[in-house]
């Protein structure tokens, strides 16, 4: 073993006697970098297991994929007037933008077309009126059964898909394909059972269903005009800019709005957002990173004071080591070793209680994603930790290894 690695054995040696030694005080003295990784590691848990599910659920949606929903601006809201797109819009869309295609519409069902019954049970449950290449652009797959096909849609046909959650509600036994309920006062026959997708931002996905867009139509009555989605697919995503400035000149055009008017409709991608969400997150992850490194600049702090008294409790042990040959570099690594010893041990303390409370958020509040600690999460506080024993711990062992050894053995 070479004289470096014996001094830094022997160093580490001794910092881990001393911190055994004084076990409560070592305890006591880590609180700040306990208290600040714990709270940095729990935030960041939770905003990445959100961050995966949302990644999770709008996977299934295409980065070609492009949707039209009507975006009212606030003092039009404050006047009582609400932009829609209307089933011009989707004509229009058809037949003038050159570069998407399956063109499809969505739209909540207003009424009572929400309130289900099978066999004397009832649920209420969010109800949709979609096209048939809803399915293919949203990634809404089945379980059992089949979605919408073009017929389906084009000769308004009574047929239902539903979540899973709803065949629980109406607790539907056997296979729900081909069995017949009731949406308000209409028969509606079972084609498909949807894959169960889970809870997004509280919402339960399985609790919905989806009945052909013209079905839709023709029971609301063509006097009401919906409040529609449009969804369509680029066939060229390197050309998404060009598609987009066609549908906003033509959205503009048909809603009659003049060259200083906001627009009343918003398009937007999956990847759009997944990037909005994305920003939210880490600016969430960042200010409490800023949080904390309040914390542990306090910890750090209270680290350096314990040592420094620690130093000057320890002067006699400090010249007896001297007098039995000990070197400046010697005395200097041990006290080092101590500190970062001391910022790690909390740093690893404050690492367990920070999944563990974010373990608990997630299990207590429902619709929560399960938390995630990524690795870069683990290593910089960790890192982090020993950076801030390193910087605290400096000045303490320089005060150390400079003891002269004939003073620090009068020292009473």
């Amino acid at each position: 073993m070479s004289n470096l690695s014996a001094t830094a054995y022997e160093s580490l040696r001794a910092a881990v006697n001393a911190i055994r030694a004084h076990g409560m005080r070592s305890v006591l003295t880590t609180l700040g970098i306990v208290i600040g990784i714990a709270s940095v590691i729990a935030v960041v848990a939770v905003l990445q297991g959100l961050t995966a599910s949302i990644d999770k659920q709008l996977s299934g949606l295409g980065s070609n994929v492009l949707s039209v929903r009507a975006d009212t601006p606030l003092k039009e809201q404050i006047a009582g007037n609400f932009a829609k797109l209307t089933e011009t819009d989707v004509e229009s869309i058809r037949n003038s933008v050159s570069g998407v295609s399956s063109v499809t519409v969505s739209t909540p069902l207003s009424g009572n077309l929400g309130l289900l019954s099978y066999q004397g049970r009832k649920t209420t449950s969010i109800a949709f009126g979609v096209g048939f290449s809803y399915q293919e652009l949203n990634g809404v797959y089945t379980d059992k059964g089949r979605f919408f096909s073009k017929s389906d849609e084009q000769y308004r046909r009574r047929v239902v898909v539903l979540g899973k959650t709803v065949v629980s509600n109406l607790k539907i036994k056997g296979d729900p394909i081909g069995q017949y309920l009731q949406l308000g006062q209409e028969w509606f026959k079972i084609i498909g059972v949807l894959e169960e997708r889970g809870r997004f931002f509280g919402f339960d996905q399985d609790d919905q269903i989806f009945i052909p867009y013209s079905t839709a139509r023709a029971l609301q009555g063509f006097v009401s005009t919906p409040n529609l989605t449009i969804s369509m697919a680029v066939d060229d995503p390197t050309q998404q800019d060009k598609v987009t400035a066609q549908l906003t000149r033509l959205l503009r055009r048909n809603h009659k709005l003049n060259g200083a008017a906001p627009d009343d409709f918003k398009l937007e991608t999956a990847k759009q957002l997944q990037d909005r969400i994305g920003a939210i997150t880490n600016g969430t992850t960042w200010v409490a990173a800023g949080v904390v490194g309040v914390s542990l600049l306090v910890g750090g702090i209270g680290i350096m004071n314990i040592m420094l008294v620690s130093v000057t409790e320890r002067t006699r042990e400090i010249g007896i080591l001297k007098a039995l040959g000990a070197t400046r570099a010697h005395i200097l690594w041990q006290f080092l070793a101590e500190a970062v010893l001391l910022c790690l041990l909390g740093g690893v303390i404050g690492l367990a209680l920070g999944y563990g409370l974010a373990l608990g958020v997630t299990a207590v509040i429902p619709g929560i994603p399960a938390a995630t600690v990524p690795l870069w999460a683990i290593a910089l506080s960790l890192g982090f930790s020993v950076f801030v024993g390193v910087l605290f711990g400096i000045l303490p062992a320089i005060k150390a290894a400079n003891l002269h050894p004939i003073d620090a053995l009068r020292y009473e």
